[in-house]
């Protein structure tokens, strides 16, 4: 098992470090923050954005050309053997899939973010572990970062590279360290002549680690004479005398992923490699998955285009009691919601994408918003298409096929979405970090407020500030547009839903404001109230997306027009139930007596409810014993599931 040394920090360092690293200033506008402020920005979205005629020509150009390959793809080859066929990744690179968002000049396809995503959804259609080998290699692997930081040189050596299928992978998670960068252990020491740093440490879950080319490394440069030091991005040879890549991970679903764990020893990387600066890895990081978020959503929406596909098909021909059992109330209820929220997630990743494309607003807040809302509804929608199917969704493909019927992955595609709630950053996280950022203003304002370290004397002066923001804030939030009957009115039957979106955001900004005069510095660790807000913002945000696609749609006299108007309506209508239910529980929930047993639960107060069961993790059967005697016994256990000729020499 794979070891690395440990780095303590404090909650303070940890939190300097992230403060330091995101992107402090908001120089374009966005309309999430607005209307995390109460002020709902609908020009900031309307007109709907549109691809430009040229990137939809592109796009649809490609598309033809890589569907006939993805239709010939067997997903369950990939499901079978735990991995991708050789001849898959050769043909995805053969069509330039590798190099979707890289320009033209470097050899890749130049896509745009909404391309991307197109391609993106029809990969994943036919096995979703292609998609992540996709999404992973260019939204987080090499070519984004070199995109956003990298120097002219960087790009000109890289770039075509992983146009032309060099595979790259991003490590920055080690054994130790998740969402806390500030414990990285994972040094890039400067050599003695100042030509190259020498990188050490062991990296785990790299996505794409087992069979890439390339990788993203983050590692802590030491601080010293001529050194900025700090985390720091550098672009390194998989294949660097140094590295070893120690095993292949198993997981519950996504079998096809080469994830694995990289140890780094003394692995010597040229200075020309490093991405940036000494110390902006953390915010390269950051920045690439604004836009990288994105591919989440993208491949959450094709799962739930098939889902609405299986239980439309299922509900209709499956007969009981005497009618399709989608004409049952209790059945249809389900179906209504994975259709409404279908329209909704493609609304929200189309108008995010869109909104990426047009670089005119900051979109760091929508992404995150889009990643997190989508991760979790279509886990929501998977599990009612199982619901649905019954048996039959509990079954495997496998198992439906052997006995005739039609193989249908439901309960696979349960297994292959869960992940998403946990890639690039868990929902807990992305709603730590859209609170903060939906924060921002008040931050700013309240000052040392919210500092629990700072001085009376830095909080009564701090206070001063906080009361001219307030008191020129505050009263907009009383009474807005959302009040007026008449507003809205051009959007006719969704006028409604635009009015509580606007009365809604105000009254979040309004509970929020409370909230920070209540428990001031202490908000940060109501995380749970912070988590409502970020839902009601995430809810509201799907919302106006859905309302914004069906009137563009009106707009330009598309058949689909009206069939648009009544699904954001349904989502609406459905969304708002949830929004209400929030609000109610910002103040009526059991989060303190939440807290009291989760510390009963923590210091063992509550062990004698354990009893009466064991843990086979902690067995010495031999089963068990087998997989404890150390790494080289699990390569060998695992040797038919590695890829035979692109899996780096084990040492």
């Amino acid at each position: 098992m794979a070891t690395a040394a440990k780095v303590d920090a404090t909650e303070e360092q940890a939190r300097a470090l992230v403060e330091e690293s995101r992107e402090t200033s908001w120089a374009k506008p966005s309309f999430a923050k607005e209307m995390f402020l109460g002020r709902f920005r609908l020009d900031l979205i309307h007109p709907y954005p549109q691809p430009s005629q040229e990137d939809a020509a592109r796009t649809e150009a490609y598309l033809a050309r890589l569907r006939p390959f993805c239709e010939s793809i067997d997903g369950r080859v990939i499901e079978a053997e735990g991995r991708i066929p050789d001849e898959y990744v050769k043909g995805l690179a053969e069509l330039g899939c590798f190099g979707l968002k890289i320009p033209e000049s470097y050899g890749g396809q130049g896509l745009s973010q909404f391309g991307y995503n197109r391609a993106l959804m029809l990969v994943g259609s036919a096995h979703p572990s292609l998609g992540v080998l996709l999404s992973a290699h260019q939204s987080i692997g090499v070519p984004e970062p070199l995109k956003l930081a990298g120097t002219a040189e960087q790009k000109a050596e890289f770039l075509p590279r992983c146009a032309a299928g060099a595979v790259s992978a991003f490590l920055l998670t080690e054994p130790d360290v998740g969402s806390d960068p500030a414990r990285m252990a994972s040094t890039a020491t400067p050599v003695e002549d100042g030509t190259a740093y020498e990188l050490n440490g062991v990296k785990l879950w790299t996505t794409n680690g087992v069979v890439a080319e390339l990788l993203v490394v983050m590692a802590r440069v030491p601080k010293s004479e001529g050194h900025r030091g700090g985390i720091s991005a550098f672009v390194v040879e998989a294949d660097s005398p140094g590295i070893t890549v120690e095993r292949r991970n198993a997981f519950m679903g996504l079998r096809g992923i080469e994830n694995g764990v990289t140890r780094m020893h003394n692995v010597r990387v040229p200075r020309a490699n490093l991405i940036g600066r000494e110390g902006d890895g953390l915010k390269i990081a950051l920045t690439t998955l604004n836009a990288g978020r994105l591919a989440i959503p993208a491949l959450c929406t094709a799962s739930a285009k098939w889902s609405l596909k299986i239980a439309r098909e299922w509900s209709t021909e499956r007969v009981q009691w005497g009618k399709p059992v989608g004409e049952h109330e209790a059945v249809g209820q389900k179906i209504s919601f994975i259709a409404a929220t279908t329209y909704a997630l493609e609304a929200a990743l189309d108008l995010s994408a869109a909104m990426c494309d047009e670089a005119r607003n900051d979109i760091r807040i929508e992404a995150a918003l889009a990643k997190l809302w989508a991760s979790e509804m279509s886990c929501a929608i998977a599990d009612e298409l199982v619901q649905i199917r019954g048996g039959r969704g509990y079954e495997t493909a496998a198992s439906l096929a052997a006995r005739g019927e039609r193989a249908v992955g439901a309960e696979q595609l349960v297994r292959d979405l869960r992940i998403n709630r946990i890639f690039e950053g868990s929902s807990e996280i992305m709603r730590l970090l859209i609170a903060r950022e939906m924060a921002d203003a008040h931050m700013s304002a309240a000052g040392a407020l919210v500092d629990r370290n700072a001085e009376f004397k830095d909080k009564a002066k701090a206070a001063v500030g906080a009361t001219g923001f307030y008191a020129r804030w505050f009263p907009q939030l009383a009474v807005g547009s959302g009040t007026v009957p008449a507003t809205y009115t051009e959007f006719g039957s969704l006028a409604k839903h635009l009015r509580f979106i606007e009365r809604s955001s105000r009254k979040q900004a309004r509970s929020l404001m409370y909230a920070m005069g209540r428990w001031q510095a202490d908000l940060e660790y109501r995380q749970n109230f912070l988590g409502r807000i970020v839902d009601i913002g995430a809810e509201l945000f799907a919302m106006s997306a859905a309302c914004m696609r069906a009137q563009a749609l009106r707009s330009a006299g598309a058949p689909q027009a009206t069939s648009a108007a009544e699904l954001a309506d349904a989502f609406c209508k459905q969304s708002r139930v949830r929004v209400r239910r929030l609000f109610d529980a910002l103040w009526d929930n059991t989060d303190d007596d939440d807290r009291t047993l989760t510390r009963g639960v923590l210091t063992g107060r509550y062990t004698w409810l354990e009893e009466g069961v064991f843990d086979p993790s902690e067995g010495t059967g031999p089963w068990i014993a087998e997989w404890q005697v150390g790494p080289s016994t699990e390569q060998n256990l695992l040797r038919p599931f590695l890829p035979s000729t692109r899996t780096p020499a084990t040492p």
